[in-house]
């Protein structure tokens, strides 16, 4: 099994900055993807940035030039930067990892979420 460990959340006012992190252990012989999603209440899952296993990154829109992703490949953590925060930020943070076990079979688990909250 794989598991994944999210922190960094919190409240924080417009303008502000926060720093997400998301550690992955268990049964993990190789990983491939990283990504953060957010989810809004009322709203769908969204993908807010992903990056491959040779760091290629992609972003939302809403999130280019304020949100970073980064990855850790020797602590298997992925990372995400938030500048210059926005009341429409605010939502559930979920990680995403895909990679092989030990037992070459494919996953893909999911962060428990951590709450992002910006005040304006």
């Amino acid at each position: 099994q794989v598991q994944l460990v999210e922190s960094g959340g919190g409240l924080v006012q417009a303008g502000g900055s926060l720093r997400l992190s998301c550690a992955a252990s268990g049964n993990i012989r190789s990983i491939n993807a990283m990504g953060w999603y957010r989810q809004a209440p009322g709203k769908q899952r969204e993908l807010v940035a992903h990056i491959t296993s040779d760091g290629n990154t992609n972003y939302a829109d809403s999130a280019k030039g304020r949100l970073t992703i980064s990855r850790d490949n020797a602590k298997n953590t992925v990372y995400l930067q938030m500048n210059s925060l926005k009341p429409e930020d605010t939502a559930l943070y979920y990680c995403n990892v895909k990679g092989r076990t030990w037992g070459s079979a494919d996953f893909s688990s999911w962060g428990q979420g951590t709450q992002v909250t910006v005040s304006s």
